[in-house]
Parts: C-alpha cells; structure tokens; sequence
C-alpha cells in the first residue's frame, strides 16, 4: 500500500519517534525511504545577515551537521532492509516537503506533530499543520 514513504526531519525527539511507525510500514508494503532535512531557508538568511564567518563556511557546516544525524538513521532503516535515499537542501521546509512529495511520487508522508521550534503552534507544528492541509499522499503525523 505505501511503498514509497516521505520521512521530512529537522532531528528533533518527535521527528525520531516517527521512525517506529516507518519500521511498522514495513509490514504493510513500504520498501524505500526519503529521509530528507530542510536547512530552514528563513533562518539561514537571518544567520547569513549577522555572520561574521564566510557564509559558504556556515551552509557548508549546516550541510556536515545534516550528514552527520542523517547517517544513524540510514543504517538503522539500511538493516531493516528498506531502500534509502537522502535529500538535504535549503529552503522552506514545508514547501520543499511538498515539492520532494510530487517529485519522488511518494505514497505517504511520515512526520512528526512539531519540530524544534515547538513556540510556533501549541498543540500541532505549522509545518505538519501546512503539510495536512496541502499534501496530496496520506500524511501519518506522530505525537
């Protein structure tokens, strides 16, 4: 049924607990993962306005960063016998979320509920909520 699954991560605790309900996907047909990490496009621009170090210095780090909590996670998905396919780019998360959903023609959508800017709603992210409201796959959202 859902073969193909999205799994959007800003590596927060919530974001993580998704990754049980992927493993539970198996069971149900789900053979490859798009794990992919948005480098906030709003805050990286705010960053680069008041950095003093070379701003390919400071996407370049964010980039290592990403790499670096991204690998555990492909292993740990690798051993469970999915297929993986890693994306990392700087955007708007919930827009590039959709875009990678209609590029890769994913059946569904794994994501947590809210990320670490948790001030941002008080009972459901806005990026989950505008991920919901938009997606055109099944969107599973994890408390």
């Amino acid at each position: 049924m859902f073969k193909k699954i999205l799994y959007p991560t800003d590596f927060s605790d919530v974001a993580h607990k998704a990754l049980d309900f992927i493993v539970r996907l198996k069971d149900a047909g789900a053979r490859e993962v798009v794990i992919l990490h948005v480098i906030d496009k709003g805050s990286f621009d705010a960053i680069a306005r008041y950095a003093t170090k070379d701003i390919l210095e400071i996407e370049k780090n964010l980039e290592e960063r990403a790499m670096a909590e991204v690998t555990p996670i492909e292993e740990s998905l690798r051993k469970k016998g999915f297929k993986i396919k890693i994306i990392i780019n700087r955007a708007v998360p919930f827009m590039e979320i959709l875009r990678v959903e209609e590029e890769e023609k994913v059946s569904a959508i794994v994501i947590g509920s809210h990320g670490m800017s948790n001030i941002a709603e008080m009972f459901l992210g806005s990026v989950s909520e505008k991920i919901i409201r938009k997606a055109k796959t099944p969107v599973l959202v994890i408390r």
